[in-house]
């Protein structure tokens, strides 16, 4: 077997306030091998991060570590070293070089001060101790590593492509000409700025960094949640070829245990700051044991059935404190959820369809003006390219499809939060597309919209009761400030929660729970129609099962018709009757929900269906670690 590098023992971190202390990471224990990824998973608050961060010695107060060891060896049959016993200057020696760390948002890691280049080059100069010059030559080799820049000899070749296709009466580059092409496309890249790049191209930077110095251990901790799904998936496949090919052990750090099981050797679930099941991937995901890691696999939506609600961890589990302050766990086996037969599902449709729509679009675009140098527009970034679909009453239509592809310019275009440039809304028989002042207004009392972020949708200064009365306020809904108040008890406790929760302000509630108020607010003025714009993206999968059930009941009570707009097919195809994609501001296949999952045509349907983590054995990472 390969030498175990990392030992965790007994580990206890501790946060203090108001008098009293926390436990955020309660006793736990485990170890890495070389070669080897360890998953940890579970969900917001669990102590993951905190594990992470108290191995990289980078807890801040009222967090410290209350007891335990992590011993760690730099290399093969050397004497292992506790880093908890290390002076704050000689830890900074290995953080960074010898164990790197990838966060979760790449935009918050790196500063929008300097370009990529500058900040990889200071990382490589502190602990490689070379030259600037050959700092960048590092740097450039980490970019073509991480597949954000290519070989000198693929930039060569499309050059000499270029050539050929634009004007072959131009003489053919010399080999110094491409040399000098090649440097400037890599002073390029190294000169751009975090706001530059996608994403997935500065989650690419941020992996380039860690791997600079050639680590032995790197953790990743939630490196992919912000993340299209395909890209995901491309992100994912780099780490594992990296890993294996400088032979790294690795933490993966997530809540999705569909993604963990298709990276990870070893899993541990951790719940309230303790591991409460450790084995192997296939063992965790197969046959899991404990009921909360039974309750994360199954909230999970899949591709390959259709549940009329998604079982949660509460249909496993209670957990509650005895006397002495300890959480004690009941066990609950939950009946099987009722599958949706496929004649269940084209009734349902057939019986939509029959109804006049309730939402026309038209051959509606939408473009966005980019300035010349004299401020005058120069040209058009068309966002939404000539889409036409119809939206029937109580139908939920699926809006999927990377990130730029329009999904969200779409949804606040049909609100007429943005101006189109071309085409018609119609909405209920009256065509909204130049509608203007009070029309409008009285118009947003039918139309809401649930957005992906539920912090940031709600003002940090107001109260959650205020927040879902001020609708009812704006649109003089409800004669007297009582009457609002009641109304808004009356949809907190229909969405999960109580009238005591209206004295409390957004920062005191979980992100699920924000979104809950997101929902109620939108539910104030009795609408028709809701886009909800990414709304469980932001969530644990656990969180993200209960909202997603909240919603089709709610669609159910109210005969509330759904967009329903998601980067993630599984989720989309839960909640849809139909489904639209979109790429590059085009409806490029629609269908039911059922046929583009199980028939799709076009090979961009295909790719989303195919990165979809599934968590599926034969998808499962199986390499021998002897």
């Amino acid at each position: 077997m390969r030498e175990i590098f990392l030992e965790v023992r007994n580990l206890q971190v501790e946060f203090s306030g108001d008098g009293s202390q926390l436990k955020a990471v309660d006793d736990i224990s485990f170890n890495l091998r070389r070669g080897e990824t360890l998953g940890i998973v579970g969900e917001s608050g669990s102590g993951k991060s905190v594990t992470a961060l108290a191995i990289m010695g980078l807890l801040q107060y009222p967090g410290k570590v209350s007891g335990g060891e992590i011993c760690f060896r730099t290399q093969e049959n050397a004497k292992p070293i506790d880093l908890l016993a290390l002076p704050a200057e000689e830890m900074q020696l290995y953080r960074g070089g010898d164990i790197a760390m990838i966060f979760q948002e790449p935009m918050s890691s790196l500063n929008p001060v300097y370009n990529i280049g500058f900040q990889m080059t200071e990382a490589i100069m502190r602990h490689q101790n070379v030259s600037i010059t050959e700092a960048k030559r590092m740097a450039i080799a980490g970019l073509q590593e991480v597949k954000l820049l290519p070989s000198d000899e693929k930039i060569q070749q499309r050059y000499l492509d270029n050539w050929q296709q634009t004007n072959i009466k131009i003489p053919v580059p010399t080999d110094f000409q491409l040399a000098q092409l090649v440097k400037e496309e890599k002073t390029e890249i190294l000169e751009r700025f975090p706001h530059e790049l996608s994403g997935g191209q500065l989650q690419r930077v941020m992996i380039a960094m860690a791997i600079s110095c050639n680590p032995s251990l790197l953790i990743a901790d939630e490196p992919t949640t912000a993340l299209d799904v395909t890209v995901q998936a491309t992100i994912i496949e780099l780490m594992r070829e990296l890993q294996e090919s400088r032979d790294m052990g690795m933490i993966f750090i997530s809540h999705d245990l569909g993604l963990i099981s298709e990276i990870a050797d070893q899993v541990a679930v951790m719940y309230k700051g303790k591991i409460v099941e450790y084995g192997t991937a296939s063992q965790i995901f197969s046959y899991p044991q404990h009921p909360y890691t039974k309750g994360l696999v199954a909230c999970r939506p899949s591709l390959n059935r259709r549940p009329q609600k998604l079982l949660t961890v509460s249909d496993y589990m209670t957990a509650e404190k005895n006397e002495l302050g300890q959480v004690v766990i009941q066990a609950k086996e939950p009946a099987a959820p009722t599958e949706i037969t496929r004649e269940e599902i084209n009734t349902r449709l057939e019986k939509l369809t029959q109804e006049a729509p309730l939402l026309q679009i038209d051959n509606l675009k939408v473009g966005f003006p980019i300035r010349g140098v004299f401020g005058g527009t120069k040209r058009y970034h068309i966002a939404v390219n000539g889409v036409s679909f119809d939206v029937y009453p109580g139908e939920t239509l699926g809006l999927v499809g990377e990130s730029g592809c329009g999904k969200t310019t779409l949804g606040r275009t049909l609100l007429r939060l943005i101006q189109p440039m071309g085409g018609k809304i119609i909405f209920n028989g009256q065509n909204i597309t130049t509608l203007k002042g009070e029309p409008l207004q009285k118009l947003r009392r039918e139309m809401q919209i649930v957005f992906q972020n539920p912090f940031s949708s709600l003002d940090p200064r107001m109260k959650i009761g205020a927040a879902v009365m001020e609708p009812l306020l704006i649109h003089a809904v409800g004669k007297t400030k009582q009457q609002r108040r009641e109304r808004a008890v009356e949809l907190l406790e229909r969405v999960g929660l109580s009238a005591d929760d209206m004295k409390r302000y957004p920062h005191q509630f979980s992100g699920g729970q924000r979104q809950r108020v997101c929902i109620a607010r939108s539910l104030a003025l009795n609408p028709k129609f809701i886009i909800c714009d990414e709304s469980v993206s932001a969530l644990d999968v656990s969180v993200q099962a209960q909202v997603l059930n909240l919603l089709k009941e709610l669609q159910q009570d109210f005969n509330l018709t759904y967009i329903f707009i998601s980067h993630d097919l599984s989720v989309v195809k839960f909640m849809s009757d139909r489904i639209l994609v979109m790429n590059q501001g085009k409806i490029v296949e629609s269908g039911t929900s059922e046929s583009i999952y199980h028939q799709p045509k076009e090979e961009y349907t295909q790719k989303l269906i195919a990165a979809v983590p599934t968590g599926s054995p034969e998808r499962m990472k199986n390499r021998n670690l002897n």
